[in-house]
């Protein structure tokens, strides 16, 4: 299985499938459909059942339950097809570090782009020594995000359909693009999943698990100035947009609001983008935070510090509107603990020591939690996701599927 594993992950990494947030059609690019056509093919060749892939990008398929089991409830896994826009994931070439020793790598395509064990931030991959090590070559990310939870669930499936000794109900696969922009299941039909429960892989280092994400909104903020020449801008009342800009960024509190400064369960108001020009600028951001009464406030925050631009600057117009993206899992997962349980004990059926993170960012599990689709995010094995300096390891990846098997068990007793 490691083997497979392994040629599974470098071969679906390959694949270029970054995603667009500027795009208006779904899936936001044409190159996702590459690897979710590739997955279809796979699932049809592993024997899986009722293998389709939708008009929006959606790969499903059916795993039948072992002969006796029908009745079981069916249970989903989940994980994303896209890599993130923060970093290029074209023309990703990975890098096998057999039996890694925790020496120094420093990536061969751009030796500024080094893992020091000696740096703290980079300590983790001590923890790699002695196992197949993966990273990029150092022009790209890897895509272990969420490539690696792609290849945990294709290794766990094959494994689960070739022996017939493994008892468990009828499971449900599904991999989706466009997780990384916030869009992942907007056009899942929950019902065509059919599941009662989920589970996205689409987590960190391993025993990570998840039932807790940020609260999300987004807020864009439209500056409009008044443009004049800038010869005579001082007899003409020149209020120049991207100046306000630069001042309502100035105004946020980033020694407690901006995420370099935060930690654990203390969210942000996180500037994303600024375009403009004289006459007019916009502002994007994203707002988080685990409590759904924070995050409230934060927004309220925001719109303040604008009306106080407002009031300084009143012939120019700035318009503040928030809008919300997704909200804490934790919210519903509290009264069915059940789903955790049965994760958290089929982490210790495979010796897999599990703990609680709260996940600082969402999943697709966020979403579909709130429509009604129950779903806490498991480990992957991932570290240092969305830039070049990305990496997992093929035995960390392999605890992933042994997880999700000892799950399919769970859900069959």
């Amino acid at each position: 299985m490691p083997h497979q594993l392994r040629e599974r992950f470098l071969r679906y990494v390959k694949i270029h499938t970054t995603s667009d947030p500027y795009s208006k059609t779904y899936p936001s690019t044409e190159r996702q459909w590459d690897l979710l056509r590739l997955l279809k093919n796979e699932l049809t060749e592993l024997g899986a059942q009722d293998v389709v892939i939708t008009e929006h990008g959606y790969v499903m398929a059916t795993i039948p339950a072992t002969p006796g089991l029908e009745h079981k409830p069916i249970v989903a896994f989940l994980a994303h097809v896209d890599t993130a826009p923060d970093y290029s994931g074209e023309n990703v070439k990975p890098i096998v570090h057999t039996n890694y020793d925790g020496r120094t790598i420093v990536l061969p395509d751009d030796p500024r782009q080094v893992i020091d064990p000696s740096n703290p931030m980079y300590a983790d991959i001590l923890t790699a020594v002695g196992k197949d090590l993966i990273t990029a070559s150092g022009l790209t990310l890897l895509g272990a995000d969420d490539k690696a939870g792609i290849a945990i669930i294709m290794t766990a499936a094959a494994r689960l359909l070739s022996d017939k000794t493994i008892a468990h109900g009828p499971i449900r696969i599904c991999f989706n693009p466009d997780e990384e922009i916030g869009h992942g299941v907007d056009h899942l039909d929950i019902a065509q999943l059919g599941a009662v429960a989920a589970y996205t892989f689409d987590g960190g280092a391993v025993g990570e698990v998840s039932w807790e994400t940020f609260s999300a909104d987004g807020a864009v903020v439209e500056i409009t100035g008044v443009s004049t020449h800038p010869g005579t801008a001082h007899a003409y009342g020149m209020v120049n947009a991207v100046h306000l800009a630069g001042k309502l960024l100035g105004m946020l509190p980033r020694e407690f609001a901006a995420p370099e400064s935060t930690t654990g369960r203390v969210g942000f108001i996180h500037p994303t983008s600024i375009e403009g020009s004289t006459a007019s600028a916009t502002v994007r951001f994203i707002i988080r935070d685990h409590d759904n009464e924070k995050l409230a406030a934060k927004g309220e925050m925001l719109r303040l510090i604008c009306a106080a631009l407002q009031a300084g600057y009143p012939t120019a117009e700035i318009h503040c509107t928030i809008s919300s993206s997704y909200r804490n899992m934790g919210y519903w997962l509290r009264d069915r603990p059940e789903i955790m349980e049965k994760l958290r004990a089929a982490c210790a059926d495979v010796g897999v020591q599990s703990y609680d993170e709260p996940v600082r960012g969402g999943t697709d599990g966020s979403r579909l939690t709130e429509r009604g689709l129950l779903t806490p995010n498991v480990f992957t094995g991932g570290h240092n996701a969305h830039g070049p300096l990305e990496w997992v390891t093929v035995q960390d990846m392999e605890r992933g599927s042994d997880v999700m098997i000892a799950l399919a068990k769970r859900w069959a007793e």
